[in-house]
């Protein structure tokens, strides 16, 4: 054998959706509180922060596997909707309850009313760990959205704790003491947006120094890269290096329909960009770009919307 042909291991990525979802979005021209509004239409998708990260990853040409829980007859739908849209589908099923249902409505402004979801008792919890051993060097993970009511809010923290010694590339999206507790196992990227930054540490946030010098006090808790969403002003980057980007928004080429997922595939794309590029500019670039593209989409961008925004799309394989 020619000793200068060496095996490269895949990039195996794993997501993690504790409390999934059927996302019911109504769009009406108003909602009327108290009382009868009619939706002009609607429409259902599968929702979580994890599945849309997955779903997304694959649209940009990676290979995921998606972990987490369902119940119910909800479940079942929710795993046939995600079917053909990520490689490996690998949920744990709740003997009891049902999948949440969310209602999405989409007037003059939006409005969100989120289930509740099934219970996860700790027997499940071990499933997933057992799930989640198999990880080995150069696998990556991404805790996205809250964990399932009852369970506590170390619960990352543990799931880290089983990995730190593996090489495993760990990414973590949530909020508040989930959040805080699992900085101790430096995950790789954190993505808040202002406010949950602000939450984070209690204070308000009034300006972009502001913004900065709390993602650095992320950094010292044990975050290695800190991406702030900004909404409309695009997002911040401060980096393990101590460097801060401020990128604005990419320019849009249609309307704003719904911003549900746009963070998630904003997780996506950076985590894309530096995997393809290792390079953080780059890994900015196409996160804002896969956000700006699920804006203008009633679930999550395919790869050509993201391509459209995209001035060198040719730099990420795509």
């Amino acid at each position: 054998m020619n000793n200068r042909l060496f095996r490269v291991k895949k990039i195996m990525i794993y997501t993690v959706t504790f409390n999934p979802s059927l996302d019911y979005v109504m769009f009406m021209p108003s909602l009327l509180v108290g009382g009868v509004s009619r939706a002009e239409r609607e429409s259902i998708f599968p929702g979580g922060k994890g599945i849309n990260v997955a779903v997304v990853l694959e649209q940009l040409g990676f290979t995921c596997t998606a972990l987490g829980f369902e119940a119910g007859y909800t479940g079942q739908a929710m795993l046939s909707m995600i079917q053909g849209h990520i490689s490996h589908v690998d949920f744990i099923h709740l003997p009891q309850g049902q999948s949440r249902i969310n209602v999405k409505i989409k007037s003059k402004e939006e409005s969100d009313v989120n289930g509740r979801g099934p219970k996860v008792s700790m027997e499940d919890l071990e499933k997933l760990h057992q799930r989640l051993a198999s990880l080995t060097g150069g696998d990556v993970l991404v805790l996205a959205g809250a964990v399932s009511a009852g369970l506590p809010s170390d619960t990352y923290e543990h799931i880290l704790s089983r990995l730190k010694d593996k090489g495993v590339l760990c990414i973590v999206d949530a909020t508040g003491e989930l959040l805080k507790k699992s900085l101790v196992h430096k995950p790789f990227l954190i993505k808040p947006n202002a406010q949950e930054l602000a939450d984070l540490f209690g204070v308000s946030l009034q300006t972009k120094e502001d913004i900065v010098k709390y993602a650095k006090k992320a950094q010292e808790l044990g975050a290695r890269n800190v991406l702030v969403s900004l909404g409309a002003e695009g997002a911040m980057l401060v980096c393990e290096n101590g460097e801060a980007q401020i990128c604005p928004a990419v320019k849009l080429t249609g309307p704003v329909v719904n911003s549900v997922g746009a963070g998630d595939s904003m997780v996506a794309g950076f985590l894309a960009g530096w995997l393809r590029c290792q390079d953080y500019t780059k890994a900015i670039t196409l996160a804002l770009a896969c956000g700006g593209a699920c804006v203008m989409k009633e679930w999550l961008p395919q790869k050509e919307d993201i391509k459209n925004l995209l001035s060198n799309p040719q730099d990420y394989a795509l």
